[in-house]
């Protein structure tokens, strides 16, 4: 796709820090976009925010089965079309595999890998010839990192899914773009459903990775790994 102007894009996991500078940079190339996140106060502020660009928000509970079958529906109400998704839900946990309990792990990967996996089956059917499917794995995909075990194997995971399916899907002609960034300042090292974080060095800018995300989009590229954020970072930095 080489030009977004007028492109419908669904963006689920939109008003977290990644997920809202994606939406910012899509809105700024002409995309339309529905929003979905977990909260309906923060999905009305973004749209607010981004004015006229927004065609429509939903809010979901990805770890509910039916949440992402339910989100596209909503999305592509009215015979909308739909170009493009992008997957940018995500939480983190820190901790031993001793302490890790099987809320947190369920958690884990019902929203990092599961609602994904969900999301692809139920889009799908409505992405059309030259549409994209754009997941946020992260850099712990490539590097495993000790302390994190759980949340490395649920990026792992879905980047693993996006090899799989990529071939699958381009004789549909859509395209799967696996992001893996480095860490970036997103704010989600500081709200981790277990554990502390461990001191972090400064990481990206959510609007520069964002940034970076779109022109992948619009260049055509199938797979972003951490080396093309521009950054060479220590093996216990997460995103």
């Amino acid at each position: 796709m080489t030009d977004l102007s007028g492109a419908h894009v669904l963006v689920v996991g939109a008003t977290g820090g990644l997920g809202s500078a994606i939406a910012r940079r899509l809105a700024d190339a002409g995309a339309l976009l529905t929003l979905s996140g977990r909260r309906p106060d923060a999905l009305d502020a973004l749209a607010s925010d981004l004015g006229p660009a927004v065609v429509g928000t939903v809010a979901a509970d990805l770890t509910v089965p039916a949440s992402p079958a339910a989100v596209v529906r909503h999305a592509t109400a009215g015979e909308r079309k739909l170009d493009g998704v992008v997957y940018a839900a995500g939480v983190v946990a820190f901790g031993s595999v001793l302490d890790l309990d099987d809320d947190v792990l369920d958690e884990l990967l019902l929203i990092n890998f599961i609602g994904a996996v969900r999301l692809v089956r139920a889009a799908l059917p409505v992405l059309g010839a030259g549409s994209f499917l754009v997941h946020l794995s992260a850099i712990v995909a490539e590097r495993p990192t000790a302390g994190m075990a759980a949340y490395s194997a649920s990026k792992g995971a879905l980047t693993a899914f996006d090899q799989a399916i990529a071939p699958e899907l381009r004789r549909r002609r859509v395209r799967v773009i696996d992001a893996r960034p480095p860490h970036t300042e997103t704010g989600l090292s500081g709200r981790p459903i277990s554990g502390t974080a461990p001191w972090l060095p400064p990481g990206l800018d959510p609007g520069a990775v964002g940034t970076k995300i779109v022109a992948a989009i619009l260049a055509g590229d199938r797979d972003l790994p951490s080396s093309a954020f521009g950054s060479s970072l220590p093996m216990n930095r997460i995103s």
